[in-house]
This record gives C-alpha cells, structure tokens and sequence, in this order.
C-alpha cells in the first residue's frame, strides 16, 4: 500500500529552500511587478465596470481554503462553473481582460499570496472547492503541495488541455519536483507568455514526463505517477 509520504518529493529543495526562494524572489518582484499591476488595475476600471480584482475562494496545500488576489478579466457578477475551460476567445473575457490573460497579468497580484505563505512560485494552480470536493484518491494528491503562480500543467497546454491532463501533470510535479524542475517551469513559462499555451499543448502521456513516469511503471509493474 503507498503511504502518503510516497506521494510528495523529500528533495532537499522540497524540504525547505524552495520556500526560501519564493520569498526572495517574490519580495523582489513587487518592486519589478509592481507597475505592471497597477497599469492593469487602471486599464480594468476604465474600460470595463466592475471591481478591479476577483477574489474567490480557492483550494490549496491540505485542502486549506484561501482567496488568491487576480486581477478581474471578465464581466463582472459571472458565476463561474467549476467544469469549465475558459479560453482566450470565451465570450464572457474583456477586450482588456484578454490581454492580461495573454501574457498573465492578471495573475501578479498572487505574489502577495507567495509572500503570505498561501502559494509558491510554481506548483498546481488553485482551483475551486466545487472540484476539489469530487476529487478521488488521486486527484487529491495534487493537494499536497502549495499551489503556484505557474505549474507544470500550465506549461503543457493549461487551457488548451482537459482537466484530467492537468490533474496528470499536477499529480507528477507534487511527487517528483526539485530545483531543476522548478527552474525548467519558471524558464518555459516566459516562452509561453510570449508564444502561447496552444504551442505547447499535449497530452501527458505524450511529454517527457509521462514517458518517464511510464518507463518506472513498466519496471516496477505498477501504474504511471
């Protein structure tokens, strides 16, 4: 039977220099972050009526219930559906709204979520407690880190794939990530702001982690984790 313990990395950077990190780097990015989210806020109030930011419950590390900062991107009073994929070109996204998605502007204020301990850098990305309630076994394990600013998910496709492939390649990050899997996330996330998701979009059987995660499996004579 596989304890739990067997279901997240003990890395030596997993155990406690990665949160150092997302610290460091996350105080740093206010300065840096700073005017870029306040350009979003004023283009937001202006062109489009509403609050400026979308506060919603969301699920993190534990099951723990937290409100991550975003900046609002579509209409406002929408109720989300929890199994929906919203893309660029959903109807519901602003003309502005769309171009902080483009290149995640809207996701900068988390970094005061990275600050308060409620997220990392990189890891899963929160999502609604609607989901996480349904959540079997295995889905759930993707529970057991931080949620981050960027994932592994979100730089294999993240909207432009199923739900079930991001729980996919969540579930693998939780279980094996370290420093070079971090620092890889953290590079390719600037490629795909510039180039996007679509681009990198694929199945997690087809990625390198999946061949890898198929390659233990076969030799141990289990399933791919």
């Amino acid at each position: 039977m596989r304890r739990a313990s067997d279901n997240v990395s003990h890395t030596w950077w997993s155990r406690g220099i990665k949160r150092a990190v997302d610290l460091t780097l996350s105080l740093l990015g206010m300065f840096v972050a700073g005017p870029v989210m306040l350009a979003g806020i004023v283009a937001m109030k202006i062109t489009s009526p509403g609050p400026a930011f979308f506060m919603q419950v969301r699920t993190g590390r534990n099951s723990r219930e937290f409100q991550p900062y975003k900046l609002r991107t579509m209409t406002a009073g929408r109720s989300p559906d929890p199994n929906e994929i919203v893309p660029l070109d959903h109807p519901g996204v602003t003309r502005v709204g769309r171009f902080l998605r483009r290149f995640k502007i809207d996701e900068v204020p988390q970094i005061l979520n990275v600050l308060n301990g409620d997220m990392a850098l990189v890891g899963p990305r929160p999502t609604l407690p609607e989901q996480t309630r349904e959540y079997d076994d295995f889905k759930r394990r993707r529970l057991l880190a931080r949620p981050g600013l960027t994932g592994l998910a979100q730089v294999n496709g993240n909207a432009s794939i199923s739900w079930d492939e991001r729980i996919n390649y969540d579930v693998h990050y939780v279980r094996h990530h370290g420093f070079l899997m971090d620092l890889g996330i953290a590079l390719k996330t600037i490629l795909v702001v510039f180039a996007g998701e679509e681009r990198y979009a694929r199945p997690f059987a087809e990625s390198r982690y999946g061949r890898a995660a198929s390659e233990r499996a076969e030799r141990a004579g289990g399933t791919p984790t």
